[in-house]
C-alpha cells in the first residue's frame, strides 16, 4: 500500500525534474500556438510531443514513482471488489427509482396539504 505520510520535494534533482516536466509542458503549449501557421499536424506533433517528454520526466522523478505506485495500489484495491451482477444492478436499480416515486408523492401531498390548511382555511384566500 502507499504511504499516508505527506512527501515534500527536497533535494536539487526532483526539482530540476519537476521543473523540466513543467517547462516542456509550457513549451508544448507555446509550440502549438506559435505553429499556427505551419499547419495542424506541426502544431499537434508539438504538443504531444512535448507532452510525451513532460510525462517521462515527471515518471523518473519520485513524485512519478509514488504516483505510478499509487495507480498500481489502487487497480489492486479496484480488483478486490465484489461488483454485482446484472440482475442485482436492476434490482437495486428499480428500488431506487420506486422509493422516489414514492418520496415525490409523499412531498407533494404534504405541500398540497400545507397549502390547504395556510391559504384556505388559515387565511381563508381560495
Amino acid at each position: 500500500m502507499a504511504s499516508s505520510q505527506v512527501e515534500t520535494v527536497t533535494t536539487g534533482a526532483e526539482k530540476a525534474r519537476l521543473g523540466a516536466a513543467a517547462a516542456l509542458v509550457i513549451a508544448g503549449l507555446a509550440g502549438f500556438y506559435l505553429l499556427g501557421r505551419q499547419g495542424a499536424v506541426a502544431q499537434w506533433g508539438a504538443l504531444v510531443l512535448a507532452l510525451a517528454a513532460a510525462f517521462v520526466v515527471f515518471m523518473t522523478s519520485e513524485s512519478g514513482k509514488a504516483f505510478a505506485a499509487f495507480g498500481r495500489d489502487s487497480w489492486k484495491e479496484v480488483k478486490k471488489v465484489v461488483w454485482p451482477t446484472r440482475k442485482e444492478a436492476i434490482q437495486m436499480t428499480a428500488y431506487v427509482f420506486g422509493f422516489v416515486v414514492i418520496m415525490a408523492l409523499f412531498l407533494w401531498l404534504t405541500d398540497k396539504t400545507l397549502e390547504w390548511v395556510f391559504y384556505d382555511l388559515i387565511l381563508g384566500w381560495k
